[in-house]
């Protein structure tokens, strides 16, 4: 954990979730964490907790459907603290609904935030890691961009591209030193169940989750031992699920 001391770590969906709870994890490991999210509020309250515990932090609120936002999140981190050392994209929302009920609004939703969101944030971020020859893309899938089920489909698919992209960037940046990664949870403890918006699929996923999902910090340390890797080990991919999730 020594190589997570005075990294400048961008974090998008920071306000709550895997992003918040990250975010205080690697903090209270020395690192330098920039939150950003649409929620002002929550992200200024977090940067002040981590501050007040003597750790270093700010917050840009960011959306990531907006392309400038995310680069300005990006370049807010580089103009305060001289680099970026890595960006997590972690935003992301789980509209579970079969394709025959037509939930388009929500298709669109998941398109921009899952992929576009992921796109945008290596686009801020990889001219200044290819200028400053190192940085590190970690990249936030699913155990549903390995398998798919009824309901999932767009869920999926879009999860499914988080990894295509993560590895098509991993063989596009080998002369600038740049390390990509993907995480891929089962049911952790987080708020993503919410963000199914059928009511009856709502309710069997938050079921689903109750007993089978693990605290969130199982997300936190797995992204903490990616990052505090040497330079010359990339670990490109870390699935992990609850011991009796069984999908």
């Amino acid at each position: 954990m020594e190589n997570l001391k005075e990294k400048v770590i961008v974090i998008t969906g920071a306000s709550s979730g895997f992003g918040k709870i990250t975010a205080q994890y690697l903090s209270e490991r020395g690192a330098i964490v920039v939150l950003g999210a649409r929620s002002t509020d929550k992200i200024e309250t977090l940067a002040r907790e981590i501050k007040d515990k003597g750790g270093k932090a700010l917050a840009v609120t960011t959306d990531v459907t907006k392309a400038e936002q995310v680069k300005n999140l990006v370049d807010s981190a580089v103009n305060e603290f001289g680099k970026i050392d890595v960006l997590l994209n972690n935003a992301g929302i789980m509209p579970l609904s079969p394709l025959e009920y037509l939930k388009i609004e929500d298709w669109d939703a998941c398109i921009d935030i899952n992929i576009k969101g992921v796109l945008y944030g290596i686009a801020a971020a990889l001219p200044h890691m290819k200028k400053q020859k190192s940085g590190q893309i970690i990249s936030v899938s699913s155990v549903a961009g390995h398998t798919i089920s009824p309901g999932g489909a767009v869920y999926s698919a879009s999860k499914y591209s988080v990894r295509v992209i993560s590895e098509a960037l991993r063989q596009e940046v080998k002369p600038y030193n740049i390390r990509t990664s993907v995480i891929s949870p089962g049911a952790v403890d987080t708020g993503l169940p919410d963000s199914v918006t059928d009511p009856d699929i709502a309710k069997g996923i938050k079921e689903f989750y109750e007993k089978n999902a693990i605290p969130a910090d199982s997300f936190a340390r797995s992204v903490a031992f990616v990052i505090s890797q040497p330079e010359d080990v990339d670990v490109n991919e870390v699935l992990f699920r609850p011991t009796k999730q069984t999908l």
